[in-house]
């Protein structure tokens, strides 16, 4: 096992490219299960979760090839219609495959979702859309098992707007008899980005991008070359790296659409930033102002960069509320960066942030992948030395994250362990 050696105080300041974003990936991959043949997914991040779906599809008869940054696809022979526990505990991402297998097989099975360590995730909303384009569905041993002779279209409400449920019922409706409307649908970057890579397989969607969704089922669909988009979550994550050690850094190969909030909220705190046609420039010269945040779905502040922000305002001169109106529980990263000398209450929601405490360096534990990023931003400021263990949480999500952080004058070394 793996651990984080971070020496804390040092400026960042430099460029740096951001990579493929995890979540568009992990929506554009199970896609390749609604038509037979080869697939070229461009600007694909190597990251431990897109193995993940690889040796899931794998698993079904899939060929998936990774070279670089372009992950190849071969779905023109599917041996399984199951998805099996042993790879669906590790990411909840992976119920992904269920719509597209029952639209165009008629049959699936599926492992009840793992994933992080916090927070409900019910996968509720896929079971109820893809009921009510007409599969059966019963949960047995901890597997979803669903069947359909042909899907059919029909009106979908989601209750709540959902990433992941609106790209399963998305999926499925694509192959589906008749027209089927889905409305308060998820209108994340990562979900227009799949809707356009379904629009050029052949399907028939109205309203791409919106938070309706007008889809006519066709008989087939093609296999198409797509390219993920940048991560939104990964150049936050980096700006306000940059912003915490009063530094000055360029990021490329971004959408700036995507981050408008995220640049609103550093500007806040005192960031000059500079925006261009693909990329960002952020300086910081002073300590952060004390800026509340809330979580919200798109275009809201995202929950994925909730612990960030929560470790930058730890700077700040006064106090600060971080409220989190996604995942009620997502603060396990608050007692780990209490041992680096934070001053931090969680309320039911919210965490409360007295600023200017001295941090100093720590051995601390993550315990999911957003956790992990605010523990490594923690101490990038934190007096003297820290090690972050059980580091493969970051490895799901940021592609090589300590030569990144260490090309702009950080000081991060990955290290063998023995402590769990």
């Amino acid at each position: 096992m793996d651990k984080f050696v971070i020496e804390g105080g040092r400026r960042l300041s430099g460029k740096l490219s951001v990579s493929g974003a995890k979540n568009g990936s992990l929506a554009l991959m199970p896609a390749s299960l609604l038509a037979p043949g080869f697939y070229h997914l461009y600007n694909t991040p190597n990251l431990n979760d897109i193995w993940t779906m690889s040796r899931l599809i794998s698993s079904m008869g899939v060929n998936c090839d990774f070279e670089g940054s372009t992950l190849t696809i071969d779905s023109r022979e599917i041996t399984s219609f199951e998805a099996p526990y042993e790879h669906v505990k590790k990411m909840r991402a992976s119920f992904y495959v269920l719509g597209p297998l029952v639209s165009r097989f008629g049959k699936a099975r599926v492992s009840l979702p793992g994933g992080c360590a916090w927070g409900p995730r019910p996968v509720d909303l896929h079971l109820k859309g893809l009921e009510k384009l007409g599969a059966e569905i019963n949960i047995e041993g901890g597997y979803v098992n669903a069947q359909a002779k042909k899907l059919i279209g029909a009106n979908f409400h989601f209750d709540i707007s959902s990433v992941g449920a609106t790209g399963n019922v998305l999926m499925a409706a694509t192959l589906a008899k008749g027209t089927t409307l889905l409305t308060n649908a998820a209108i994340e970057p990562e979900i227009t980005a799949l809707e356009e890579m379904l629009v050029k397989m052949g399907a028939k969607i109205n309203g791409v991008g919106t938070t309706t969704l007008e889809i006519e089922g066709v008989d087939e669909l093609f296999p198409v070359d797509e390219t993920t988009i940048p991560d939104r979550i990964e150049a936050a994550t980096y700006l306000i790296a940059a912003a915490m050690t009063k530094g000055e850094i360029t990021l490329e190969n971004i959408i700036p659409a995507h981050l408008p909030v995220v640049f609103s909220k550093l500007g806040e705190t005192g960031c000059q930033l500079q925006v261009y046609k693909d990329s960002v420039y952020l300086k910081m010269d002073d300590l952060p102002k004390p800026v509340d945040l809330v979580t919200s779905v798109y275009p809201g502040i995202p929950t994925d960069i909730q612990a960030q922000w929560t470790a930058y305002m730890m700077l700040a001169d006064g106090v600060s509320k971080v409220t989190d109106t996604i995942y009620h529980d997502r603060f396990m990263h608050i007692p780990e960066l209490l041992r680096l000398g934070a001053d931090i209450n969680v309320i039911e929601n919210a965490a409360i942030i007295q600023g200017g405490k001295k941090l100093t360096g720590a051995v601390v534990m993550s315990s999911d992948l957003r956790a992990s990023a605010s523990l490594i931003l923690a101490a990038l400021v934190a007096e003297g030395e820290s090690e972050i263990l059980r580091i493969y949480h970051i490895d799901r999500g940021y592609e090589n994250i300590e030569d990144k952080l260490n090309a702009i004058g950080a000081s991060v070394k990955r290290v063998k362990t023995d402590l769990i």
